[in-house]
Parts: structure tokens; sequence; C-alpha cells
């Protein structure tokens, strides 16, 4: 009998860290220690959440105290992803890692690769596929009840919204961009639902506006109290795909942007019906549309116990994934495609024309 996934261990202890303790405890596993390079920090999340098996300054030593640990989560700044999610799967460990799987694509193809290898789970935190108004939608796809996908509108677009100013987040060379690659659950998510088809060719432009104005900081992650870092990447990215199914999607991703308030949206057309997903303020809703005999068909619902986004259930269907009781939410070769049309996007922008994926 297959041994069960147990023993996970967090790679940093940063704000989604507590959704990952949650969602790994709900599954049945423990959360046995934390590697961290700031210990402080660390030792402090660690007795907050009851985190009992020490802190380690990095794998070797987290692996000579626990050698029962199975699995990691890897939740640290962008440009950290690559390298550590390698080490952990040559160390032997399954891997957890948060958005964005990479700073490119070619990162998140070698770690699909390696994976593969290894024989290891990898999984990226695209968490919005957890909701429970995006798995009810997905059930309708898969049913046929709104037929083929033939256009999606993917938004997550903010007025005041620059996370940590002047750190991590706004530095290309850690974070690897602005909204366009933070923001990329609703592109994610649309591309989710129309079955993740091969892009032809994407067609997008960044805008700058507003990215060194602090009056534009948002309230998720907080703003250097004196920034020292380099807001060099974009506050807002519009843009659009055409597959080599046809089939067709538009995106818009702000940090900063003259919009009213905060908006975060799939909507999709399809040839026999269409939906509209959307979260304000953590609450998610969805609305089908259909038109039988005349009669336009529209279906609301609400979802008010699902409150976090799906960043708790997303990393306990790893453990349930990794332990045979359900399938994986997420697979690497998504992940791939997903970062491909990403560099598309900023190539496209740099060069000013359509760029093929």
């Amino acid at each position: 009998m297959k041994e069960k996934i147990r023993n996970v261990a967090l790679i940093g202890a940063g704000t989604m860290a507590e959704y990952h303790v949650r969602g790994f405890r709900s599954a049945g596993a423990e959360v046995v220690a934390i590697v961290d390079q700031n210990p402080e920090a660390a030792r402090a999340f660690a007795a907050k959440w009851a985190v009992e098996g020490g802190v380690y300054p990095d794998l070797a030593s987290l692996q000579a105290a626990h050698p029962g640990v199975q699995a990691v989560s890897v939740i640290t700044p962008n440009k950290f992803h690559h390298p550590l999610v390698m080490e952990s799967l040559r160390r032997g460990l399954h891997v957890f890692c948060e958005k964005p799987p990479a700073l490119n694509a070619a990162q998140t193809q070698e770690m699909a690769e390696a994976a593969s290898r290894a024989g290891k789970m990898l999984q990226f935190d695209l968490n919005n596929r957890a909701r429970l108004d995006a798995q009810f939608i997905k059930k309708r796809i898969v049913s046929g009840e709104i037929g083929r996908i033939n256009s999606a509108q993917a938004t997550w677009m903010r007025r005041t919204g620059i996370p940590g100013f002047g750190t991590w987040f706004t530095g290309k060379a850690t974070a690897g961009g602005g909204p366009l690659i933070d923001l990329l659950h609703m592109i994610d998510l649309a591309l989710w639902f129309m079955e993740y088809p091969e892009p032809e060719f994407v067609l997008a432009q960044t805008f700058d506006d507003f990215i060194n104005d602090p009056d534009f900081c948002g309230s998720w992650g907080k703003a250097a109290a004196a920034p020292t870092g380099r807001n060099d990447v974009e506050s807002a990215c519009h843009g659009f795909v055409r597959f080599k199914t046809g089939q067709v999607l538009t995106f818009h991703n702000s940090w900063a942007e003259m919009v009213k308030a905060e908006d975060t949206c799939v909507t999709l057309q399809g040839s026999a019906g269409g939906a509209h997903i959307r979260s304000v303020n953590e609450r998610n809703s969805c609305e089908l549309y259909a038109e039988k005999e005349g009669v336009s068909h529209d279906q609301s619902f609400r979802f008010q116990n699902d409150l976090d986004m799906g960043r708790t259930r997303a990393p306990a269907n790893f453990i349930a994934a990794l332990n045979g009781e359900a399938e994986p939410l997420t697979r690497p070769e998504e992940a791939v495609k997903l970062m491909k049309l990403i560099d598309a996007a900023y190539r496209s922008a740099a060069e000013g024309r359509p760029v093929s994926c």
C-alpha cells in the first residue's frame, strides 16, 4: 500500500504561508518545520501556527533534522521559485509552489521536466481554480451546458493596488514583472475554462503610469518604510490572444489605473450559453446565461462560505492528489503554457507588434 504523504515543510514564512498551513492541515498533513533565511520572522510564524519542528536556513539542514519530510511548499519572492523547486526535486521531495511558477517559461519548462524525471508531483498555487464558483462553472462546461468556449475576457484591475511599493514586488529582477505576472489568476482561470488551447499569437501593451506614485500603493503587501528597491515594472497591461483553435481571449491586468474600483472577473461566451464569475471583497459569485424558445434564461449563484479565493483548498488538493484521493488541480504543462503566453505579452509590448508563443 502506498505510503500516505503526511509530513510537509514550508520554504518561506510570508503572507501566503498561513493559507498553506491551513490547507495542508485540513487535508490531514502536518507542517513539521520551516526553511527561511530570516529566522526571526520564521520563528514568529512557527510560534503563531504551532509549527514545532524548528526553523532551518536551507534544505540540507532541514532534511538532516527531519528525514521524514516528504514534500515542501515554496513561498518566496518569485526569482527564488525556480532554484528552490529544482533543488527540492533533486532531493526527492514533492513540491507545491506559489505563483507565478517562475520568472519566465524557460524556467517553468525546466521545472516541469525535472518533476517528470524525478517522478514527483509539482503543483503551482493557481488557487482560483479551487473556488466553489469556479468549480461550479467548470462542471457545467464539462457537461456541455455552455458548449464550446469561443471567447473569454479575463480582468483583474485595481485603482490603487501596487503591492509592496519599493520592495521586491515592484522590481523586475525579483518579481519578473508587474500586474501581468502577479495577477495572472484570471488569465489562468479563463484558459482552464477553455481547456488550455495553444496560442497562435499575442498582442499586448503595457503602461507604467503611477508606478512610482506612492498614492497608488495598496493594502496587499506593505510598502517599504524607506523604499530602496526599483519600481521598474508595468502598472497595467492590456492584451489579446488568438488561439490555434480559433478561440480568443482578451485580458486586462492592473495595479494602478484610473478605474472606478477593483474588479476581478472572467466572462465566457460559448456556443450554447455564457457565464460570468466575479470576486468582490473575496466573496465569490457567478452567473449562467442561455436562450431557450425566445426567452432569456439567466441564473445567479452566490457562494457565501468561500472567503479566501481558494487559497486553502488549493494546498489541500495538493495533499489529496498525492494520496490518490483527488485529481491534481493544476499540472506543470499548463503552467508552461501560461508562462509562454505571459512572455509573449511582454515581448509584444516591448516590440510593438503581435508575437507568436
